[in-house]
């Protein structure tokens, strides 16, 4: 179909200022938060509406379109980046809380609807919505989906799929199904775990139902100063062999407090290798208990330096340097390339010792902070995207991360998804065979591969080209993109 003809169809019931064909209008959509690869769409719409959304996707099946779904283009991955020949779609006008139901602990709210507005809806209820991803004040609870993201809270409380219940998604075809349920069980597959996290590539979600928990009682968090990487990370396996699941469990590093307490004055203790925030939740006593436990543990495990937050203030203050990490990445680095890859808690003074290496070795800076309690690393490489070269450097010690954390057992995301950053490093996660199983739930869903397309999961042909385990080097990912 031509495109004036597409944009006709589009106009017959959505309003003009809907639909974005100008390249001035289209330029705000090119990226998403991974600004090194860029690309203008096709079209951009805007619905309001449910029927909207069906009636869009018709279209996009029908004239064999592509079409890529976007929230609040918070994503870390490039998992939103357009198509150059298709449609994107943009859900942030469904930004209605539907519901907020206190007997059941639930909130019904659309696709739209900010992560941390939710938690302030059901405030009046003693509630919250417990995954909290540093973004939680302008990503929306379907990109969550989309990426299944977690947060500084996810070692206890889990990520987006254990804290959702119900999904209503839009297929290619426009037939709109219900996933998941009310109750704790629902009879079938478990289409909900399968949705979450799938990068808008089976459907789009334009309802979701998540659970909401009563506030704890009191919270306190454990800020502790150790002049050796290792020893932070032993205290790390301590706490957790000690039957302690803490609420949150954070690590930074040097670089990391030095840059974020000239932003936040947290108090962070700058001569340290590395600070450990530990934060406990639940009744007065249950606190008391585990606080006096952890400063135990970080004691005997070498910590030179140990605060406990003596009031609210005070914690969400040691709180704030972790929470403003990447933004403060700015203040000493024209760009940076966030990683995240999730590897066993045994081996994080190993990974963080060759991270070191390797920051040698490319010659750029790196800021490591990470989700301590469940491996999740978020290196922060900063570079120049001004110097000829420092952006493929940084792709490439990115990719050596990764490359890294499958070698010691673990995996390439924790909840930022796979997009088109780490495709090729999919190639190494999975085997053929385990591809093709993922390709056939594709085509279950969407046969003619219109949604999201080239995202997250890697053509056999690909990984070929590129080879298994050696994707990292000699590479060019996305070649024909325009760069930053």
């Amino acid at each position: 179909m031509k495109f004036i003809e597409l944009v006709r169809k589009l106009r017959n019931f959505l309003p003009s200022e809907s639909v974005l064909y100008e390249r001035e209008d289209l330029k705000p959509y090119e990226c998403d938060g991974l600004s090194a690869y860029r690309q203008i769409p096709m079209i951009v719409v805007l619905p309001e509406t449910e029927k909207e959304i069906i009636k869009i996707l018709r279209i996009c099946n029908a004239t064999n379109t592509p079409v890529v779904a976007r929230g609040a283009g918070t994503g870390l991955s490039g998992g939103a980046l357009p198509h150059e020949k298709g449609i994107l779609l943009s859900l942030t006008k469904l930004k209605k809380i539907l519901e907020i139901d206190p007997i059941t602990r639930t909130a019904r709210v659309q696709p739209g609807v900010r992560n941390l507005a939710i938690s302030d809806s059901a405030m009046p209820y003693g509630l919250y919505y417990a995954p909290d991803p540093s973004s939680q004040i302008a990503c929306t609870i379907g990109g969550n989906i989309a990426e299944n993201s977690g947060g500084v809270h996810c070692l206890k409380y889990g990520l987006t799929v254990h804290n959702i219940l119900k999904l209503r998604v839009i297929t290619i075809e426009g037939e709109c199904l219900e996933i998941g349920g009310s109750c704790l069980d629902t009879p079938g597959y478990d289409l909900l775990a399968l949705m979450t996290g799938s990068e808008g590539m089976l459907g789009i979600v334009t309802e979701v139902t998540v659970k909401l928990l009563p506030k704890p009682e009191k919270a306190q968090v454990v800020m502790a100063a150790f002049d050796d990487i290792q020893k932070a990370g032993d205290t790390v396996a301590k706490i957790i062999g000690a039957g302690i699941i803490p609420a949150g469990m954070e690590m930074m590093d040097k670089l990391t407090t030095l840059t974020v307490e000239k932003f936040v004055h947290a108090g962070y203790n700058l001569n340290a290798e590395a600070i450990l925030l530990c934060e406990s939740d639940g009744t007065e006593e249950e606190v008391a208990d585990e606080i006096k436990r952890i400063n135990e543990i970080m004691r005997k495990n070498g910590a030179v330096d140990i605060k406990t937050s003596n009031n609210e203030n005070e914690r969400l203050k040691f709180w704030a340097g972790r929470k403003a990490a990447f933004p403060a990445a700015g203040r000493i680095s024209p760009d940076y390339y966030c990683m995240d890859g999730t590897i066993p808690r045994r081996n994080l003074a190993h990974v963080l010792a060759k991270i070191k290496d390797l920051s040698i070795k490319y010659g750029l800076r790196c800021m490591n902070v990470f989700h301590a309690g469940d491996g999740n690393l978020h290196p922060l490489i900063l570079y120049d995207a001004n110097q000829p070269g420092e952006i493929k450097k940084a792709e490439d010690f990115g990719a050596e991360i990764l490359e890294m954390c499958i070698q010691v057992g673990g995996t390439i995301t924790g909840e930022h998804g796979v997009g088109i950053e780490k495709i090729n490093q999919m190639c190494s996660q999975f085997n053929t065979k385990e591809l093709k199983i993922f390709h056939a739930v594709k085509l279950a869903f969407d046969p003619y591969r219109l949604l999201n397309p080239g995202k997250a999961v890697p053509s056999l042909r690909r990984c070929a080209e590129h080879g298994a385990m050696h994707v990292h080097k000699n590479q060019e990912k996305f070649p024909n993109l325009p760069r930053f």
